[in-house]
């Protein structure tokens, strides 16, 4: 009862920060409009400049935050349970690695200024062929082990052919591009991205969210889960495709925002009672609420020089799970 009480008041104090944070979103940038202003021309039918920035930079930036930290948190939630890792993530099955791959292809061949939407439906396109590789190798049948092993194969194959693309670059510019959108960031997106973005990353959310039995059945162990009625095939496959689905759909839209689906779960494991059904809510707010923030501290910080936000997650993640690992050795010492 008091595990109970104590993860609704975290997930409640999580709804809070997240909306909070979405609102600052909308309202924090170097315009400097004022915050009725800001509020009268997002609701209003004016068509002036200010109205023109919230609309058409502000709404989209502060939407695709949203979801792209919920895809994250949410999808880093699912992996650890799933393949009983703590130190998976999204990119663990190649998926994020791959869609930059066709990003960087879409660039490469010049198709992005061709055509704008090039660039994130090339990245799809990646993603999924990635996730049909990683579930051909791994079998219907296939271990946690053979799944990991063939998502670092694809993994290390896109980058690998990532790192090429930029070898061979005969235009400097389009290398510059290349590493730019490799960075991660939410500046200048359109609400055009965030409807291409939407229907995969609910896809995939309503696969990752009818896991959390499961994956309370798996802290038991696979076999345990298996004699309760766990359907391992079919966990596979969601936690793979919902993976995926969302997951590339963000990376298609951002570039490659990291650590968060890393770290976020491991902060808010100890506040859910060590139940995966209870982390997964949470962390998909957790995940929003950071990146939200860290897309905030990119505005306010270096505004005039274009600080990207994947490499600010990095900044402070890796430091942050460095600490993780040091505090769970001195545990077991």
């Amino acid at each position: 009862m008091r595990d109970a009480r104590r993860y609704h008041m975290a997930l409640g104090l999580l709804c809070a920060a997240t909306l909070i944070l979405f609102c600052l979103s909308l309202l924090v940038g170097p315009a400097g409009i004022g915050f009725f202003d800001s509020l009268s021309a997002l609701f209003s039918e004016r068509r002036d400049a200010i109205a023109l920035i919230m609309r058409e930079i502000r709404l989209p930036r502060a939407l695709l935050g949203l979801m792209v930290g919920g895809t994250l948190g949410l999808s880093g939630a699912v992996l650890q349970g799933y393949l009983r890792n703590p130190l998976a993530e999204p990119a663990l099955i190649g998926v994020s690695a791959s869609a930059s791959l066709g990003a960087v292809l879409a660039i490469y061949t010049g198709l992005s200024t061709v055509f704008p939407l090039a660039l994130p439906l090339a990245a799809l396109a990646a993603s999924v062929v990635a996730v049909v590789v990683v579930q051909a190798m791994a079998g219907r049948r296939g271990s946690v082990l053979t799944l990991i092993l063939a998502g670092v194969a694809v993994s290390s194959f896109a980058g690998a052919m990532t790192s090429l693309a930029l070898n061979l670059s005969p235009n400097p510019f389009a290398a510059l591009e290349i590493m730019f959108w490799m960075l991660g960031s939410l500046t200048d997106r359109s609400m055009t991205h965030v409807w291409l973005a939407l229907p995969f990353m609910l896809a995939g959310w309503a696969a990752l969210l009818t896991l959390g039995r499961a994956l309370d059945a798996l802290t038991l162990g696979g076999d345990t889960a298996a004699s309760l009625g766990i359907d391992m095939r079919r966990v596979q496959f969601l936690a793979v495709f919902g993976t995926a689905a969302s997951v590339g759909a963000a990376t298609a839209v951002t570039g490659a925002i990291g650590f968060v689906g890393l770290v976020v779960p491991h902060l808010l494991r100890p506040l859910t009672g060590g139940r995966p059904s209870r982390l997964l809510p949470a962390s998909a707010l957790g995940g929003a609420s950071v990146v939200l923030a860290a897309d905030i501290l990119v505005r306010v910080v270096a505004p005039e020089r274009d600080l990207k936000l994947g490499v600010l997650t990095a900044i402070v993640g890796a430091p942050f799970f460095l600490w993780l690992v040091w505090r769970e050795r001195r545990k077991v010492a």
